[in-house]
């Protein structure tokens, strides 16, 4: 076979476990589906790039996928283009390097591109309209899957570009804490330059999705929603904006998001600060922090991000933190993803789709079965089964070699609750950080503001010039400020108090005709994954019963009381035996009452059977 320097080179930069099944699929031999090729399972969150192969082996693979790709090009052909069912299995296994349940096949085919998904469409002439609330991640992917399907639509946006919490959030070191390949649209692959987007290529990736899709026509930006009423009369949605206008439509969506509206605790003394103090996601961009004392209050994912991104820039960073989190190690987190990389998602065939599909497995559902409870595990003040006692072994290892030599940090660090309590935080450079001389971590929530700094509730005060608040967002207060009233002019803020969500499917609520949530309550991914993959369940179950109302000639839907109850049931009972129902920890997973409203109990491969169509039994009708 002619060499191929270049894609030779690139080779050496590639994930072996992803380029098995691309081996397979391209030549049909099933001896890679045998030692010494099967290679070793990923730990924790690594990518495991080298497979657990010895060099001789490595050699081996790279070679033989040069050849077969050379011969692709040459005119052969492929010799397995879709594999699905019981052969899908055997190449998931395969490339995940362990057992992967045979349930997956399904998703994993669409998602690899092997099976077409569903594409719902509309009649011509069809009487039904949307309104969407909001242009983050799932308004511009309802907008995207609105036009494929015939819709006709218009998002309202109060900002002045498309991201949503992406466009709004520019504090120091905002980034995803999801692999970049993961986080995308299914149907929108990406160059990503780091394996950990951060925040203003994540932004500019949602504005190129959005131009290549050409939804800009339909957002109106700088457009603020403030209330919606549901006319029972014309079955239609009142959509009031905050300039006093009124847009009508059929159906009504809310992608406003779960990370949308900040939220600062009732501290005393906030209002006397003669500082600047602001919240994370309202970062101010004229900020110099040269010189000063900065105090951040919170030690949770914004925290961790801000704090290894300023370190060095003020003379002094102060963290008041309430309680530890777990963090995770990455191989890869702080590593760029070289041009070589990009050549083979380009030009090998089907090697992009084995990739995002190995993330998907590690950083999805794999972890779940560990989170469940073991009513008879031994020790349950500090993990709840044997396996989620291991991660806790593996993790404070980790904290503890990060941490080496400087006991005090490691007694404030070391959470006393169970690894993945709080949803898993990765490494990048929060241990290092609060290694630095100029880093202090005080182990104390705040008391006071005062007019030049704070007092911690265990007596220590801190002089600063800036207070940075990374204290989280309304995370139980789903479409608020936005008033929404439903049938007979019933509130749905009322309908659900306020921190008690509940949803069937965290989409639909009764009483709320034509009303659709995306990223509604229980829809957090608590276990790990993409929020990426639940938004395009979201949108392509409601536009499948859009395109279900509009072929049986339907004016209104309502999900069923007891559908939504029986739902809600068996939401609360899985949580009942799930981690974040564990007493030893404080989470913005579940409220006052000890009820998880914002995380998902359910696999990933769960919720995607759930949502794959919408079923009509389950709504009461309203014909014309």
């Amino acid at each position: 076979m002619t060499a191929d320097p270049t894609l030779a080179r690139a080779l050496d930069h590639a994930n072996l476990p992803s380029l098995l099944p691309v081996l397979v699929q391209l030549t049909g031999d099933r001896r890679w589906f045998e030692e010494p090729y099967r290679p070793t399972r990923s730990r924790g969150m690594e990518n495991n790039d080298g497979g657990g192969f010895p060099d001789e082996v490595a050699d081996e693979i790279r070679a033989a996928v040069l050849d077969a790709v050379l011969a692709h090009e040459a005119g052969a052909p492929v010799a397995i283009p879709a594999p699905t069912g019981e052969l899908l299995t055997e190449l998931l296994t395969l490339a995940n390097g362990e057992p992967t349940p045979p349930e997956y096949a399904d998703m994993l085919a669409e998602d690899l591109g092997f099976v077409p998904e569903p594409a719902p469409t509309v009649p011509a002439g069809a009487d039904i309209d949307v309104v969407v609330i909001g242009a983050g991640v799932s308004g511009v992917l309802a907008a995207i899957k609105l036009r494929e399907a015939g819709v006709e639509h218009v998002v309202l946006e109060k900002n002045t570009e498309v991201g949503g919490g992406w466009w709004e959030n520019t504090y120091p070191g905002a980034g995803v804490d999801t692999p970049s390949h993961l986080y995308s649209y299914s149907f929108a692959p990406r160059d990503w330059s780091t394996h950990f987007g951060k925040r203003d290529e994540v932004e500019q990736y949602l504005r190129e999705v959005a131009d290549a899709h050409d939804v800009r026509r339909a957002i109106r930006f700088g457009t603020e929603v403030v209330g919606a009423a549901y006319d029972e009369a014309t079955a239609t949605w009142r959509v009031r904006t905050a300039d006093g206008e009124v847009v009508t439509a059929r159906v009504l969506i809310s992608a406003t998001g779960a990370l949308n509206r900040p939220k600062l605790p009732a501290i005393p003394g906030l209002e006397t600060f003669t500082g600047r103090l602001f919240h994370t996601a309202e970062w101010p961009d004229d900020l110099d922090l040269t010189g000063r004392h900065v105090a951040v209050v919170g030690a949770g994912a914004s925290a961790m991000q801000v704090v290894p991104a300023i370190a060095g820039t003020p003379d002094k960073v102060t963290v008041y933190q309430r309680s530890p989190q777990w963090v995770a190690p990455n191989d890869v987190y702080f590593t760029p993803i070289e041009d070589a990389v990009h050549h083979l998602m380009g030009r090998v065939p089907f090697y992009r789709a084995w990739y995002r599909a190995r993330l998907a497995w590690n950083f999805n559902d794999r972890v779940h079965p560990t989170l469940q409870v073991d009513p008879e595990w031994e020790h349950p003040e500090r993990s709840v089964n044997a396996v989620n006692d291991a991660h806790r072994r593996v993790f404070t290892r980790y904290l503890e070699a990060e941490l080496d030599g400087r006991p005090d940090l490691v007694a404030k660090a070391l959470p006393d609750y169970p690894p993945f309590g709080k949803r898993m935080l990765l490494d990048n450079g929060w241990y290092r950080a609060l290694r630095r001389d100029d880093v202090e971590l005080v182990t104390e929530g705040v008391a006071e503001v005062t007019p030049t700094g704070l007092r911690g509730d265990g007596g220590t005060e801190t002089a600063a010039d800036v207070v940075v608040m990374a204290t989280g967002f309304h995370t139980h207060r789903y479409l608020w400020p936005i008033d929404i009233r439903g049938r007979d002019g019933v509130g749905l803020a009322d309908v659900w108090g306020p921190e008690d969500a509940r949803a069937h499917l965290g989409i639909t609520v009764p009483g709320f005709p034509n009303l659709f949530i995306t990223c509604g309550p229980g829809t957090v991914l608590g276990h790990g994954g993409s929020y990426i993959t639940i938004a395009e369940c979201q949108v392509r179950y409601i536009v499948d019963l859009l395109a279900t109302m509009a072929r049986e000639d339907l004016r209104a839907v309502e999900v069923r009381p007891e559908v939504e109850r029986e739902y809600t049931r068996r939401h609360d009972d899985a949580h009942a035996r799930m981690l974040w129902t564990h007493p030893g920890m404080t989470n913005w997973y579940r409220n006052a009452a000890g009820r998880v409203v914002s995380t998902m109990p359910w696999r990933i491969v769960d919720y995607w059977r759930m949502t794959h169509e919408a079923d009509l039994a389950e709504y009461a009708v309203e014909k014309r």
